[in-house]
């Protein structure tokens, strides 16, 4: 390892490479050896030419060279020849001179030289010279790069930076702030043409920034939109500090401009984003409740009203499931540029711009925007009273009106809307939201396709039914629901051969009437465990009954349509009968002919597996479902349900005893048999006999009654015959008197 010079620079290299050119031999020798002493590494030419050729192999840290050489090119000749090479153009170069006028001094400068040294022994002092300037040429070189990087960073920041003087001097532009501008880097320009490149409008606000800011030696800080000269629009963002001369006194500034278009556009785009539908490019929840909130203040403030008004599309589900999810969006697209046609409908208003605008400035806050689905919002932040806020209702449920065409298909929608109006309905956003969502339900209760304004008692109804439906999901849990049973009867035999288990929930001591509970059921999905809980019931049920007095019948439970498509329903029904040990046969299940209709295809499997276990199916409310009767000939059904609308007019008008006639002709040709349920007066049972159904149900025998009291009801009324049906019944011919075909049997197993 090469041990440190006494004379070396920390800052330069460890040998700096010198290249020493001098046609005197004796000087070149000597002042070769003295740098050589002196930690130089020297490489030696005799001349001029010598020395360019050299240069063609080599790069030295620095040049000396002797300004008189009159065998050839002199030192002044090759110092202008090595500027225009390549490379050395700002290579140190030292001119040793014996001479000392400034004449000689000023010929060395203009050829190039960095620096000049009159010839002496002192060489020392020449060390000293040239490892200066090669400190110097060292700090440029650092400038330079950081010059370079500096520029490439602006560059690539789209950056660059100017001077402004007020002694008249124009502005300086860095070349990076040139190519902002879109010119070239020697373009002259000058402050007139920045601005007339500034749209009209916003050239007044930017002059009078700039006025308000000389006129108080402020910073300026603003982002300009510009038209480039090739057309292109740009948003520039210009930064610029006063500076001071020696007097205090503002002398000028300087400061950065830089092309923000793109992140510009970036957070617009993150704005609207979140702040807008993506889909219908309304408002969406967070701008409706930030204007919502600003128009709130404003109608505290002014006193005035401000309404909300909930929209929600009638039926949408049924079109979207129908036609598709992308039908469903242009739908939604479509309404909502009808619906923004329907108010004073306003985009842009940005948070801090209320103010500006003036006393009314809430105005402004008016759209329509989308809450989520196919709800929407109307905001209508000033309001007389409440006829200003049902006019826009009416003229939403009108744009609606027209038909809508959506992937080639004609589509009617109808919309529900529900008013609120502040103060009176609410006195924040979330209050007036509720309100109006109230309102709106109660629409949708009295039929939908109209518009409706809060009112306490609407309140009073959705919270009932809020605490209805709450209740209703702690009902299994707190074994609060109980199934009663109504016997069917085979009036000719007087007796009992089965029984339909009805659910009743026992909520506080009191019954809950099933039209009450049994709806929110199913539109809550509760409806399916608690079908699973009635089949466990009934099980049980069966078998207390076959052990108090032989049941050996079966029970009918009442099973949503959903049950069929699941895939463990056969396991289940196999576990509640297992559990309890009684045959499968004992459960008896009925589906309604429009819920079956409605999901055919999906129940089909479920039936026959069921069938093919000894479960057999009863189709309920038969002759309601407006529906092809084919399904009767493929599905294994074993019972018809004559629904209770004919039965109730037996024996009054023909036309009822006209589809009761086809419905027991089609059943008994089919081998099914029939049950007629909502038997109530004697003329109907006698008449139904007549025309060949000889099994009932009804309040003429009982209503549907907890099971003991159905076990009481057998022992004291028909086994001892004591009924006034029993009487009657007696009287009446056999069925198969009638000479109609006999139904199938129902097997036992």
């Amino acid at each position: 390892m090469t041990p440190n010079h006494p004379f070396a620079d920390d800052s330069l290299p460890t040998q700096p490479e010198v290249l020493l050119v001098d046609d005197d031999e004796v000087n070149l020798l000597l002042t070769a050896l003295a740098l050589r002493e002196r930690g130089f590494k020297i490489t030696e030419a005799g001349s001029g030419e010598q020395a360019l050729q050299m240069l063609r192999e080599m790069t030295p840290d620095i040049i000396v060279l002797d300004a008189m050489m009159p065998g050839g090119m002199d030192g002044f000749d090759t110092c202008m020849t090595l500027r225009q090479l390549p490379g050395f153009e700002y290579m140190p170069v030292l001119m040793l001179t014996g001479l000392d006028d400034d004449a000689s001094i000023t010929r060395a400068y203009r050829a190039g030289a960095t620096d000049f040294f009159v010839k002496a022994t002192q060489w020392s002092l020449l060390a000293g010279r040239l490892r200066y300037l090669l400190r110097a040429s060292r700090t440029r070189i650092e400038l330079e790069r950081s010059k370079s990087k500096l520029a490439r960073a602006q560059d690539l920041a789209r950056m660059g930076s100017f001077d402004w003087r007020r002694s008249g001097g124009g502005i300086l532009m860095s070349p990076e702030a040139l190519r902002v501008f879109g010119f070239g880097p020697q373009e002259p320009v000058g402050l007139r043409l920045l601005l007339r490149m500034v749209p009209q409008d916003d050239r007044r606000l930017l002059l009078r920034q700039l006025h308000d800011a000389l006129r108080h030696t402020s910073v300026v800080t603003t982002d300009v939109p510009i038209v480039l000269l090739d057309g292109r629009r740009r948003i520039i963002h210009a930064e610029a500090e006063p500076e001071f001369n020696e007097h205090g006194h503002g002398a000028g500034y300087s400061g950065i401009v830089q092309d923000v278009t793109d992140r510009r556009q970036a957070e617009d785009k993150i704005r609207e984003l979140a702040n807008f539908d993506a889909l219908t490019g309304l408002p969406n929840r967070r701008q409706l409740i930030w204007r919502a909130e600003r128009a709130l203040e404003q109608a505290r403030r002014m006193h005035h009203q401000f309404a909300l008004l909930l929209i929600d599309l009638d039926r949408f589900k049924v079109i979207n499931d129908t036609l598709g999810h992308g039908a469903g969006d242009e739908l939604l697209v479509e309404v909502g540029r009808r619906l923004r046609a329907c108010v004073r409908h306003s985009d842009q208003v940005m948070e801090g711009a209320l103010e500006a605008v003036g006393v009314r400035s809430h105005r402004a806050l008016e759209a329509v925007g989308r809450l989520g689905g196919d709800e929407f919002v109307a905001l209508l932040p000033e309001v007389a009273d409440d006829q200003d806020a049902e006019r826009v209702a009416q003229r939403v449920l009108e744009a609606l009106r027209e038909a809508i065409f959506v992937s080639g298909q004609e589509c009617f929608v109808t919309a529900s809307v529900g008013v609120a109006i502040y103060p009176r309905d609410g006195h924040t956003v979330v209050d007036l939201l509720r309100n109006s969502d109230v309102a709106m339900y109660s629409v949708k209760a009295q039929g939908r396709n109209a518009s409706a304004i809060y009112s306490p008692q609407l309140a009073g109804q959705g919270r009932q039914k809020l605490e209805l439906e709450t209740a209703l999901h702690r009902a299994i849990e707190r074994d609060e629901l109980v199934l009663h049973y109504q016997p069917q009867i085979d009036v000719r035999a007087a007796r009992m051969v089965g029984a339909e288990a009805l659910m009743r929930w026992q909520r506080g001591g009191k019954l809950v009437p099933p039209g009450d509970f049994i709806p929110m059921a199913e539109d809550t999905g509760l409806i399916v465990p608690m079908s699973e809980w009635a089949l466990r019931e009934a099980a049980r049920q069966a078998r207390l009954w076959q052990d108090a007095f032989g049941f050996a019948d079966s029970i009918a439970v009442n099973l949503p349509s959903r049950l069929f498509e699941r895939s463990d329903l056969v396991e289940h029904i196999h576990q509640c009968v297992t559990q309890y040990g009684v045959p499968h046969r004992v459960i008896h299940l009925e589906i309604t002919e429009s819920n079956l209709m409605k999901e055919l295809q999906n129940v089909i499997p479920a039936l026959h597996r069921l069938n093919e276990i000894g479960v057999e199916i009863s189709i309920d409310d038969f002759g309601t479902g407006y529906s092809s009767l084919a399904y009767l000939t493929t599905l294994p059904i074993s019972e018809l349900k004559i629904d209770r609308s004919f039965v109730r007019d037996l024996g009054i008008t023909p036309q009822s005893s006209a589809v009761v006639t086809a419905i027991i002709a089609l059943a008994r040709s089919l081998g099914l048999r029939v049950v007629a349920e909502g038997v109530e007066t004697l003329r109907q049972m006698e008449v139904l006999h007549r025309l060949g159904c000889g099994v009932m149900q009804g309040f003429l025998f009982s209503r549907a009654v907890p099971p003991e009291e159905l076990q009481t009801w057998l022992e004291q009324t028909v086994l001892p015959r004591k009924a006034p049906w029993i009487g009657s019944a007696g009287d009446l011919p056999d069925v198969a008197d009638l000479g109609l075909p006999a139904a199938r049997k129902r097997p036992k197993r």
